[in-house]
């Protein structure tokens, strides 16, 4: 291994040479008399430690080439651990060498031996602060604020957020249930020149479609029974911010209308009334629905979708992003057992296999909610198999498509509404659709209110 470089500054030759022989077999040993030999041989060497005299020519009875060059070496690179070695013992010096940057201060004469240990301990801080620095960067790239990944697919995705968070364009995200649109969206506005403004979102799903108008654009008073004053929707609340339409494919298709007329005009008439409103905001949408296929069954607007789909991210599935499972299991281990206040500090084989096998039809939700229940029941220091309470994975197969989709969605939804007590309206908002289709999922799948399942009749 080679040895890390140590600069050595001193106007005495004799200091010199005695220092260069104590320290010449732990380390790679540079030597310089004067501060512009100094910053030459640091820059073309670079190295991690040194060691330096105050009283250097042409001020060798002072201090201030002494603080120049300390300043020079710190502007180079400003982890360098510098200690300061000088026969100036005041102790203003001291302080004053310490506040721009020194690590330590000795006065001449020193004692190796108290030097070496310094100089260990300067070189070890380095180290840790270098690997600290390189864990920081790596986290960065694994993750885009609460989105994380280090599988190739994701990491795509965050190279596209970062290249078009920056623009105007309305941007259109597309992803199963559950993979972290919303996150995305986050991330998107949270890079673009709108940080500073508001990030409103609707769930276009989630509200029934009497009231989803009214929740976009707003209303006027009297504009219709109960409208008992002027309110704005949520258009209108994101002037200056972002605008989050998610689940636009369940957009019913009046509504489609009026979405395409802002996007075109930037603005809107609140419901019951006359006055135009100017809109300024970046609109960006989210969907799980095959907007092609909609487009062709008559269900969503062709001019619609390429205009909210000006740039085009689509978020993979967990079971296709390589390792990511794994990755954001540890990290939701790690924030749950801290809001728990629980000693759990990993998984057991059997649990990690399980992890990896199970194939996650709920995406990153469903991994997020099962680990948060699993760090709460969990006995041991390890999340075991038992308290992810995965099902099997099934060993034979299904005989169709069809019957393998719909035995994912009863899974998905059954447990749901087990969760909630069977709370059709609190099921419906956590699988981000709206109550009439989750009654109608339920009566599909063969799911009564009670908790009883049956098969629907073939």
């Amino acid at each position: 291994m080679d040895k890390p470089g140590l600069l050595i500054v001193d106007d005495d030759e004799s200091n010199l040479i005695s220092m260069k022989w104590a320290f010449a077999e732990e380390y790679e040993v540079f030597l310089a008399g004067a501060r512009p030999d100094a910053l030459e041989v640091f820059k073309r060497e670079r190295p991690p430690l040194v060691t330096l005299d105050l009283g250097l020519p042409p001020d060798a009875r002072g201090v201030e080439e002494g603080f120049l060059t300390l300043a020079g070496l710190i502007e180079e690179d400003p982890d360098v651990k510098v200690v300061i070695i000088s026969g100036r013992s005041e102790r203003q010096n001291a302080l004053r060498a310490v506040s721009q940057g020194a690590y330590d201060f000795f006065c001449k004469p020193v004692q190796v031996e108290e030097v070496s240990v310094i100089l260990r301990r300067a070189l070890r801080l380095r180290l840790l602060e270098m690997e600290h620095r390189e864990l920081q960067a790596a986290r960065a790239k694994d993750c885009l604020d609460d989105l994380i990944g280090t599988s190739p697919q994701m990491q795509r995705v965050f190279e596209t957020i970062e290249k078009v968070a920056g623009t105007e364009a309305p941007i259109l995200i597309g992803g199963e249930s559950g993979t972290g649109k919303e996150l995305a969206a986050k991330a998107l506005h949270g890079r673009s020149r709108r940080k500073g403004g508001p990030f409103v979102a609707i769930n276009c799903a989630a509200i029934p479609e009497n009231l989803l108008e009214s929740e976009l654009f707003g209303h006027e008073k009297g504009a219709f029974t109960g409208a008992h004053a002027q309110r704005k929707g949520r258009i209108e609340l994101a002037h200056k911010g972002t605008l989050f339409l998610d689940e636009i494919g369940d957009l019913p298709g009046s509504l489609q209308v009026k979405i395409l007329r802002f996007l075109q005009e930037h603005k809107i008439e609140r419901v019951g009334g006359r006055k135009e409103i100017t809109i300024d905001t970046r609109v960006i949408a989210a969907t799980n629905v095959d907007l092609d296929k909609a487009i062709l069954e008559g269900r969503f607007r062709e001019d619609l979708y390429y205009r909210l789909g000006v740039v085009k991210i689509q978020i993979p599935p967990l079971r296709d992003r390589d390792g990511d499972i794994e990755v954001l299991a540890v990290s939701f281990l790690q924030k749950y057992a801290g809001e728990q206040k629980k000693k759990v500090f990993g998984f057991t084989q059997k649990g990690l296999t399980a992890l990896k096998e199970y194939k996650w039809p709920g995406n990153v939700r469903e991994l997020e909610n099962r680990m948060r229940r699993a760090v709460i029941m969990a006995q041991g220091r390890k999340i075991s198999e038992e308290d992810l309470e995965l099902d099997a994975v099934p060993k034979g197969g299904v005989t169709t498509l069809k019957e393998a989709r719909e035995n994912t969605e009863r899974e998905i939804v059954l447990r749901t509404l087990k969760q909630n007590n069977f709370n059709v309206a609190k099921s419906a908002s956590e699988l981000e659709i709206s109550r009439p289709s989750l009654y109608e999922l339920m009566e599909k799948l063969g799911i009564r209110k009670e908790g009883k399942e049956s098969r629907p009749s073939e």
